[in-house]
């Protein structure tokens, strides 16, 4: 079942059109990452799936029913990359006042508090100040006040800001948690480990366009180049390397890195060492990574612009 169905999406603006004719679906408990460069159109595409901007066309489709940002706000957590806490104020009092302001009665609120507070170890930050703390642990204030309400929609952008490998690690932790509890999840960020580690689909946009959508595992499938990296036992000479099966991209110890040939198969690579009998220690494809088929898929599109849209 699709938690989130965007159909159509556009917003304009006078020099630019920012979202334009973006669909996607998003199904419940996934992990969908909304990737692009900046100025890509992401901020205002999360913008409008929580309400805060308007489309001027398309819609979008929430558990099933047209969206009302009026009533399903309260069903969406949103995370953004510009910190929203309030500096001079206290860590508890501030939590308890987002949670009341998510619909949660006082009593429901600083049950669920004490209970995040405590998991996350900082019960001892009640009566602090949010600028007596640091970025890290602002993020995790932040992130807490984000998931109190229990969301049906967490839009996290850039999470791990601040955040040392071990709080980077329990926010990671409680991101799968939440996924496997059924609370579907776009995450966004430039960091495109994050993304193959994290994320079980994304979507790329650059100038507003939707320019890839799918499966980790199926883009890295769309995407290779026939590389493989084969270890040998025995470096062999110039002349048993000789083939028309393979051409040698790169040489390592005890080992090469090949494209294939469009003509040839895995079988011929492999049987090309061992009718030789060079024994072969290990053989692996060697799949893009979700960086380069950004990079790539971005320049690409870096010399399309989209054609203004004119006043009526």
């Amino acid at each position: 079942m699709n938690l989130l169905e965007v159909k159509h999406l556009k917003k304009y603006y006078a020099t630019h059109k920012a979202v334009d004719d973006i669909s996607f679906d998003i199904q419940q408990g996934a992990i969908f990452g909304l990737l692009g460069p900046n100025g890509a159109g992401k901020t205002t595409l999360l913008r409008m799936i929580t309400g805060i901007f308007y489309p001027d066309e398309g819609s979008i489709q929430f558990d099933g029913r047209p969206f009302d940002p009026q009533n399903d706000v309260h069903y969406i957590g949103y995370m953004p990359e510009e910190r929203g806490l309030y500096k001079k104020m206290k860590v508890g009092e501030q939590t308890l006042y987002l949670a009341r302001l998510k619909g949660l009665s006082e009593k429901e609120a600083l049950k669920r508090i004490k209970y995040w507070f405590e998991k996350f170890e900082i019960s001892s930050w009640w009566n602090k100040r949010v600028d007596e703390l640091s970025k890290g642990m602002q993020q995790k204030v932040q992130f807490i006040s984000t998931i109190m309400h229990d969301p049906k929609l967490l839009i996290l952008d850039e999470p791990f800001s601040g955040l040392d490998p071990i709080n980077a690690n329990l926010i990671k932790q409680e991101i799968f948690q939440l996924s496997q509890q059924g609370t579907t999840i776009i995450f966004s960020t430039h960091r495109m480990e994050q993304v193959e580690e994290i994320c079980n689909h994304i979507m790329l946009v650059n100038k507003g366009r939707k320019i890839l959508d799918g499966s980790i595992k199926q883009i890295k499938q769309d995407f290779k180049q026939g590389l493989f990296r084969i270890g040998l036992g025995v470096m062999p000479n110039a002349a048993q390397m000789a083939t028309y099966h393979f051409n040698i991209v790169q040489v390592h110890e005890n080992a090469f890195t090949v494209k294939m040939n469009a003509d040839s198969t895995t079988n011929d690579i492999l049987l090309h060492f061992i009718h030789q009998g060079i024994p072969v220690t290990y053989f692996e494809e060697l799949l893009p990574s979700i960086n380069e088929v950004f990079i790539t898929q971005v320049q690409q599109t870096e010399h399309t612009a989209p054609a203004v849209p004119q006043p009526a």
